[in-house]
């Protein structure tokens, strides 16, 4: 079992993830810039600019991502973001349920739920960009 874990963390592994750590974090900032923006000065219910704001933040998360952590992928970059694009809006989904339960259940502010949801969604699609969208699992960075 120790040899299976130590040949999937490799130094190139922890790299690529370190790089979507990084890229994720600031398109996250970005997702809560828009989604406070959203709400405060426009007025838009939080429920409709959680998902609003995390589609946007997504999408320019994916071209970051596509040039600087997954860099080797096969995939063409038009069909890439269209399946990106898919997976996203299940993302969405889970991002504003996960909000809208901790907002309205448990009583958290709507900008702590987002960013209580935020860590297990990120983890969530580093794994599936890897395996199946850029398909660069094992590949060189």
């Amino acid at each position: 079992m120790k040899k299976r874990i130590k040949k999937f963390i490799t130094a190139r592994t922890v790299q690529r993830f370190m790089r979507y750590f990084a890229v994720g974090g600031s398109t996250f900032l970005f997702d809560i810039l828009l989604l406070v923006i959203a709400t405060k000065i426009f007025n838009i219910h939080y429920i409709v600019a959680t998902a609003g704001a995390f589609m946007i933040a997504v999408s320019c998360n994916y071209f970051i991502s596509r040039k600087y952590v997954f860099k080797y992928s096969d995939r063409k970059i038009l069909h890439g973001y269209v399946y990106f694009l898919g997976f996203a809006g299940i993302g969405a989904l889970a991002v504003t349920a996960g909000t809208v339960f901790f907002t309205e259940v448990v009583g958290l502010y709507f900008v702590f739920s987002r960013l209580l949801v935020s860590g297990a969604v990120g983890i969530g699609n580093y794994i599936f960009n890897l395996h199946h969208n850029f398909k660069v699992a094992g590949k060189e960075l």
